[in-house]
């Protein structure tokens, strides 16, 4: 069973008191890659001199000098060392001559050693310096079988006699260490007595490497001038995270596309969609990668069967190469993104020297995987992770983009370089923003916030950059963020608000994060446990969000305590109800994402929010749990009133002064969230909700939906939301001014509800009698002028001025006079049809068409076919040829429809017929 990584630095460690690096020797820095590898010793300075990692089933030790290994000092150490490397108890340690006084220290020890041999089979620890690489290849085979290896050296001396740029990729000891993620570097380290961390190091952010990246860049970007990625698919963001990760591809928002790395003895070309890799338009780039993979072996080329449209473009340049799955003879990997399958086999294909150019999207991955961080679900990331580069699940524009200039690499984004300045930025507690930092912000809040769902736990190349973030967050501090205080998004609090959003995103417990109450609960969280039921039943296919009457305060934590049969039923705890992701927004009113969801994995759920929230159950569709008996403890309640379920008396008395924030008021078919403070004052919140139950009965009328919904619909209220005054979803979200138009009675009454029955009229509208883009904010109004006059008893001409009829008229006269093109016929345009309609005929037709729609199957997904399909279902409904009512509105009619429609009677009080040309 594979030790943990905190486990295997206890083990290290054990009986060291310090780490005495005061001898006649000069060690060098040690640079750190990959997920494997984690540090022992980091001096002051913050420079790795102690490293261990893994490599297949094996495992290695590298040392920043070889002295170390023939030091006294650190026999405690490398006695450590050696038990932890032996595959087993007696397995036998083999030691390089030029190392005879480590064998005499773990002689002295007891250690079974083989002194002053050669690599063998029969050995379970080999221990040799960093200077030969005679037998580089079989000390990796040796550690990727099983074998533990112990390796000391120090590469500054090389680097002095050879090249700086060439030490992470030609010194002998890096033809070895570098497939395990751990490089000798031609960095001295000063002397000195270093303390014994209690825990694992932090891996340093940046190491000056001496690796000319830049050059490789050049060589991939030769005669290139423009990146034309508008190959038929939409691309996804990466996120180059990296040490040795570079971009080469970025859009004018810093959001990559192209990137590069070089990983062990490796080289990797990523790209941001599959397309990309057989594009003619990038022909130029593509050679140069697999030149740039092959580094001048003059190789095999494999090419996956799904990228065949490489193959031409290899033959035209004589590329030697083959369709089919990696195998050991190739020189260079060519494949998409979309498998895992062979994730090991490739890693270890690119660590031991391979090239591999590989791309794919991961954005519909995301999709079809909601509440999943494609860095770290999707298959892709499971094999590119480790190389410093991912894929993430948003996409960018497909574009043309000017290639990044050769040797300007430094200047470009990187997210470590952008991070290492943020950090100096807040440690200095500098106001004004430094170029190219001001430039940066905007970008490395988001990739913060992508790079921490990488899950940390027990791999310390990722909870050691979570450490390094959350330093820099208890430096910087969590901005306080409201409508009186925005924040703009390219500033120093907006990244310090996506780092803590993100952060606690990754805590079991947000309180280690939280500063001072901003959410204005004074009254501490209850001890005593709540009691309640949850209903576990949603007969709808989408999930449903299950009020508790429950308010988390920020940064608390609530213990909910589930029955046994609902731990694997897919139920979710979710604390808030703001699900709006405002981090496109360019100012922020509120944190970009404060809802916080977990999985009921077991009987005692704990569950944390920075930001604070109402509590929910999430209840997966199709879920028959029936009543689901829940306890919550560190909670408090919230003014929550359900129509039938709660009295009048109740409300008056206690439960509208429940201390939560939030409030909410429902019926069986919709639940308004608001601010609490704003309905405190209503003395009875029935004849409100019931007038609501009978908007959101004749909105199923209407619809031809049954009188109760799968789940009821929401409305929330927001300090800032991503789009519009209102926009339809679920929950359906609002500003906070909207509140005063959904619960005073007598203003509904009186001047109508326009904007939140739009926004249910969206969540009406479906794809089979849809025309989009034309009906998208025409249709959904239908609901609005049904409602206004049905229930508030406000006609369609009061209950918005752009129905009044002189509006009406001049729409029709001014859509016909531009010649009645369906470019032109949307949002009132569009609606106007549908209303001559209805003035003619009535709402019936409606409910009856929308009825058979949802019976049909195979209904056509292109516009005209579909608006062909409407025209002939009304005609039919109400029995008249209703062909020329369409065709004046510009609808493409086809001949065959207008013929069959002849037959039936004409629709002598067609509107339209006002409106022919010489009518007045």
């Amino acid at each position: 069973m594979k030790m943990k990584p905190a486990a295997t630095y206890e083990l290290l460690v054990d009986g060291i008191g310090q780490w005495d690096f005061t001898g006649n020797f000069v060690p060098c820095e040690l640079l750190l890659t990959g997920d494997a590898a984690f540090p022992v010793l980091v001096s002051p300075e913050k420079q790795v001199l102690i490293a261990v990692s893994h490599y297949g089933k094996g495992r290695m030790v590298v040392v920043s000098h070889e002295e170390i290994l023939k030091n006294p000092n650190f026999s405690q150490f490398l006695r450590n060392a050696v038990d932890w490397l032996r595959p087993s108890p007696e397995a036998q340690v083999g030691v390089h001559r030029s190392l005879d006084p480590l064998s005499q220290l773990l002689l002295r020890s007891s250690t079974k050693v083989q002194p002053g041999v050669g690599l063998s089979a029969s050995l379970g620890v080999y221990c040799t310096d960093a200077y030969d690489d005679a037998q580089a290849e079989e000390l990796v085979h040796f550690v990727k079988g099983g074998g533990g290896l112990l390796m000391g050296g120090q590469a500054w001396y090389w680097a002095s006699q050879q090249s700086a740029e060439k030490v992470l990729f030609e010194f002998p000891g890096n033809q070895v260490t570098s497939v395990a993620g751990v490089y000798f570097t031609g960095n001295t380290v000063g002397s000195g007595i270093f303390k014994v961390s209690g825990k694992i190091p932090k891996i340093p952010l940046i190491v000056p490497h001496g690796a000319n990246l830049s050059q490789d860049a050049e060589l991939l970007l030769k005669g290139v001038s423009e990146l034309d990625i508008v190959t038929g698919g939409v691309p996804s963001q990466l996120l180059v995270h990296g040490v040795l990760a570079f971009p080469l591809g970025l859009d004018s928002s810093h959001r990559c596309f192209l990137a590069a790395a070089r990983y062990g003895r490796g080289r990797v070309v990523v790209a941001s969609h599959e397309g990309q890799l057989c594009a003619p338009k990038l022909a130029g780039f593509l050679l140069n990668a697999i030149n740039w993979l092959d580094a001048g072996r003059q190789g095999l080329v494999g090419v996956a069967a799904h990228l065949k449209g490489l193959c031409s473009l290899l033959s035209q340049e004589d590329w030697k190469y083959q369709v089919s799955a990696l195998t050991s003879n190739m020189s260079v990997y060519c494949c998409p993104s979309h498998s895992d399958q062979e994730a090991e086999k490739i890693q270890a294909f690119v660590a031991e020297g391979g090239g591999l150019l590989i791309g794919g999207q991961a954005w519909y991955w995301s999709s079809q995987n909601q509440g999943q961080a494609a860095v770290a679900g999707y298959p892709g990331n499971k094999i590119l992770n480790r190389f410093g580069i991912s894929i993430l699940g948003m996409n960018l524009k497909a574009d043309k983009y000017p290639a990044l200039l050769p040797g300007e690499l430094p200047h470009h984004y990187h997210f470590r370089q952008a991070l290492s300045l943020f950090q100096r930025h807040v440690g200095d507690k500098e106001e004004a923003l430094r170029a190219p930092l001001a430039d940066w912000l905007h970008r490395l809040g988001q990739d913060c916030s992508a790079f921490l769902r990488i899950p940390a736990e027990d791999c310390p190349a990722y909870s050691s950059l979570h450490r390094i973030l959350l330093k820099v967050l208890h430096r910087g501090g969590i901005p306080q963020v409201s409508k009186k205080n925005p924040i703009k998004s390219n500033s120093k609090e907006a990244a310090l608000l996506c780092l803590a959003t993100q952060l606690s995103q990754t805590m079991t417990d947000c309180a280690v994060l939280v500063q001072k109450p901003t959410d204005g609960v004074c009254t501490l969280p209850s001890s005593s446990l709540i009691t309640l039921e949850i209903d576990g039943t949603n007969t709808g296919e989408r999930s449903a969000w299950m009020s508790t009457g429950l308010y988390l305060p920020d940064g608390n934590t609530a213990m909910i305590t589930f029955p046994c049969m609902a731990t694997s039923a897919g139920l979710q705890v979710q604390i808030g109800c703001h699900s709006d992701d405002l981090t496109a927004a360019k100012e922020l009113k509120r944190a970009p994402m404060v809802i916080r969801k977990c999985q009921v994995s077991c009987q005692k759920q704990s569950v944390s929010c920075l930001w604070g929230g109402l509590i929910y159950i999430v209840v997966p569709g199709g879920s028959q749990l029936g009543k689901v008996p829940i306890t919550v403890e560190g909670a408090v309640q919230a003014p929550y009133f359900r129509l039938g379920r709660c009295s009048s008396l109740g409300w008056l008395a206690s439960i509208r002064h429940y201390p939560a924030p939030w409030a909410e008021l429902a019926t069986e078919n919709i639940i308004l969230t608001v601010s609490a403070d704003s309905i405190r004052h209503i003395e009875n919140p029935e004849p409100l909700l019931t007038l609501w139950d009978q908007i959101m009965m004749a909105i199923a009328e209407l619809a031809a939906a049954p009188a109760k919904f799968p789940r009821p619909e929401r409305i929330v209220t927001d300090v800032q939301i991503s789009a519009g005054w209102m926009h339809a979803g679920y929950p359906i979200m609002g500003h906070l001014d909207s509140v005063k138009e959904m619960v005073n009675v007598e203003h509904m009454r009186a001047t109508g509800l326009w904007g939140p029955i739009h926004e249910l009229g969206h969540n009406q509208q479906r794809a089979g009698w849809e025309f989009p883009p034309h009906t998208t904010e025409a249709t959904c109004n239908l609901w609005s002028v049904y409602v206004h006059e049905k229930v508030l008893g406000i006609p369609r001409d009061r209950a918005h001025q752009a129905l009044q009829p002189q509006c009406r008229k001049q729409r029709i006269t001014g859509y016909l006079e531009k010649g009645a093109q369906l470019k032109d016929w949307s949002v009132w345009t569009a609606l106007e049809t549908y209303l001559q309609l209805q003035e003619g005929f009535g709402w019936e037709p409606f409910i009856l068409l929308f009825s058979d729609y949802q019976k049909m199957s195979n209904i056509p997904k292109d516009n005209p076919s579909k608006m062909n399909l409407w025209a002939e279902k009304f005609s039919r409904q109400v029995n008249k040829n209703l062909a020329p009512f369409f065709l004046a509105w510009g609808w493409p009619i086809k001949e065959d429809v207008s013929l069959e429609l002849a037959t039936l009677p004409n629709w002598e009080e067609n509107p339209m017929k006002l409106y022919r040309p010489g009518k007045k």
